[in-house]
This record gives C-alpha cells, sequence and structure tokens, in this order.
C-alpha cells in the first residue's frame, strides 16, 4: 500500500526529470550564427581541406611538407576568406594538434585571413566535448554554431555539420529554409560540408584507401538537385574526406572532392564519364575567382616529389547564373 502511495510521486519526479532534460536540450541549442563578410566583387577566396594537423614528425597520417607549402601559398595569393572542408586536425581532442595549427597557420592571422571550417570526422575524433572546445576556441566568431551561414557580396555559404544529418532535423530544417528564402542579389550558394554527396573513391580500399558516398550526402544531392532547376543562383557543393581532387556535375550543381591538403593520398579510380580524370595523387588548393553573374575555379596542384614546389593547373571550370528571362519561365 506505501509503495502504490509512493508511485505518483516517483511518476511525478520522473516527469519533472525528463522535462528537465528536455528544456535543458532545447535551452543547449545554438542558433546558426549568420556571419556577414565585407567585400565586394570581384573577389576570389580558397576552398581546400583535410590538412591533418599534427606532429609533422609523423609522416604517416599527413605529408607535413606538404601541408606547410600549401599553407603559405594560400597566404600568398591573399584570398578573401579560406573555406576549409574539414579534418583540421588529425585528432580534435588532443591540444597539442591543435597547436601545431596554431603555429603552421600563423600566417593567415597575420595577414588577417578569415576562415571559415566546416567540422569533419576528425575534429570530433576522441571526447567530443573536449574536441568542440578545442575547435570553437580558434573559431570564435562561429558562438558554437555546428553549421551557419556566410553571406560576402553576392555570395551565400551555407557551411554544414555532416556528423549530423543535412536534409532532417534542425540542421535540415535551417537548411531548406536558407535555400527556399534566398535573397534576390545572391549570385552563387556554397554548400561546404566534410562528406562528399559524390564520389569515385570507394570503402573497397583498391587503390590505397578512399571512402564511399553516403546516404545521408546523396539525399543532400537529391534535394539540392529537385531545387536548382528553380533558381537563378548557381549551387556549388565543396566537401572533402577523400584525400584527393574530383569534380562532378549532375542536375545543374557542380560538386567538387577538395581533400588534398596534406593528409595521406587516396588514389582514385575515375568513373568514365567523370569530368576530371587522373591517376595521380593531387595535393592541392581549389581558387575561386567571383564576379558578378559568373565565377572561376581552378585547381593548383603541387607536386614536391622532386624536391622543389612545382604547381600546375590541371583543371578549371567556369560557371554563369541563370539568365533572369530563362529563370522566369522556369518559375512559370
Amino acid at each position: 500500500m506505501k509503495l502504490l502511495c509512493k508511485l505518483p510521486l516517483v511518476i511525478f519526479f520522473l516527469g519533472c526529470v525528463a522535462c528537465s532534460r528536455s528544456h535543458s536540450q532545447e535551452s543547449s541549442h545554438t542558433e546558426p550564427v549568420d556571419l556577414q563578410l565585407q567585400v565586394s566583387t570581384p573577389f576570389h577566396f580558397v576552398a581546400y581541406g583535410d590538412a591533418r594537423f599534427h606532429d609533422p614528425k609523423d609522416t604517416d597520417a599527413a605529408n607535413p611538407a606538404v601541408r606547410q607549402v600549401l599553407v603559405q601559398a594560400i597566404a600568398q595569393v591573399h584570398p578573401a576568406f579560406i573555406s576549409f572542408g574539414g579534418d583540421i586536425v588529425y585528432n580534435g581532442y588532443d591540444r597539442n594538434d591543435w597547436k601545431v595549427w596554431d603555429s603552421e597557420t600563423a600566417v593567415w592571422r597575420a595577414d588577417n585571413i578569415p576562415v571559415y571550417p566546416a567540422l569533419g570526422n576528425h575534429d570530433l575524433q576522441g571526447d567530443q566535448k573536449i574536441a568542440l572546445a578545442n575547435y570553437f576556441e580558434r573559431f570564435p566568431d562561429l558562438k558554437n554554431s555546428r553549421y551557419y551561414s556566410v553571406r560576402g557580396a553576392n555570395t551565400l555559404s551555407l557551411i554544414l555539420d555532416s556528423s549530423l544529418d543535412e536534409t532532417s532535423g534542425p540542421q535540415g530544417k535551417w537548411l531548406a529554409g536558407k535555400l527556399d528564402h534566398l535573397p534576390g542579389d545572391v549570385d552563387f550558394v556554397f554548400i561546404v560540408l566534410h562528406h562528399p554527396p559524390y564520389t569515385s573513391s570507394s570503402d573497397m580500399r583498391m587503390f590505397a584507401g578512399g571512402h564511399s558516398a553516403r546516404s545521408p550526402e546523396k539525399e543532400l544531392a537529391r534535394m539540392l538537385e529537385a531545387r536548382q532547376p528553380n533558381l537563378r543562383a548557381r549551387i556549388v557543393v565543396f566537401s572533402g574526406h577523400v584525400h584527393n581532387y574530383e569534380r562532378h556535375e549532375h542536375g545543374g550543381v557542380t560538386y567538387f572532392v577538395t581533400g588534398g591538403a596534406g593528409a595521406h593520398p587516396y588514389l582514385v579510380k575515375r568513373a568514365p564519364d567523370d569530368p576530371f580524370q587522373s591517376k595521380d595523387v593531387n595535393y592541392h588548393y581549389l581558387l575561386v575567382e567571383v564576379d558578378r553573374g559568373s565565377l572561376k575555379i581552378t585547381m593548383h596542384r603541387l607536386d614536391l616529389t622532386g624536391g622543389t614546389a612545382l604547381w600546375t593547373q590541371p583543371d578549371s571550370v567556369a560557371i554563369s547564373v541563370v539568365p533572369a528571362a530563362k529563370a522566369a519561365e522556369r518559375g512559370h
């Protein structure tokens, strides 16, 4: 009988705990920050990823010499900003890895070059709370936002966290809202995330390792390609995770895999219809030149095998907005 009398109190207590947890989760949810970059056309920026800043003596995780040359080369082109597609460090929990980032990229901060990062799986390695604390310490402007936007001139960058679902939940709702309410003066929408929606790489590891495209990112591609025909603005996707360079074009959307910032390379058995064909190791960065209604994206490839830096530009593509008249026809 005493047990029955206490039962309502127990249920009430558990209910209070559940409400408290729910409220705590809601209150801890950070509204994604919307950053504003003061820049005007024409301007240029750099996109790349998968550097794995780490002890330079450890050459298994990455090629530190390549990583360092790329950092210096990027500083020399004076980009308006750097879009970093994740796997900044090798182990997100390791403060020593982040100290290597601090020292090797000091030239960027000396030149006041903003860095807009996407979270990669290595950035979340280990205790996630510690890893995120290390990450947000370096990027205080994000205000603890794991996904966020950057508006600069005629562009809108939507930076995603691909450890979360990109098309459902809070992030999916936020992304859909951004795409469905684009300002009229936006010519280009850059989607930046770590895991690629398209890749000719494979988990089979027949060619020195790699990664296949995952189902959440395939769903993201379907979402983007469903919207692109109804937009005047062009959608361009920058991803990494595969340590190489790829370019794919589907449904009016151009997809880049730019994972050549220094992590140990993956060779890719490219599909016959891939616009870019190469059997090489492709350490690189992308130079994105933005103008009114048009942009040009060029892959700058670094080869250090001869001991000195050899630079080539094996791939380049121009992208233009949909003409206003054609966009109006699509809207009917």
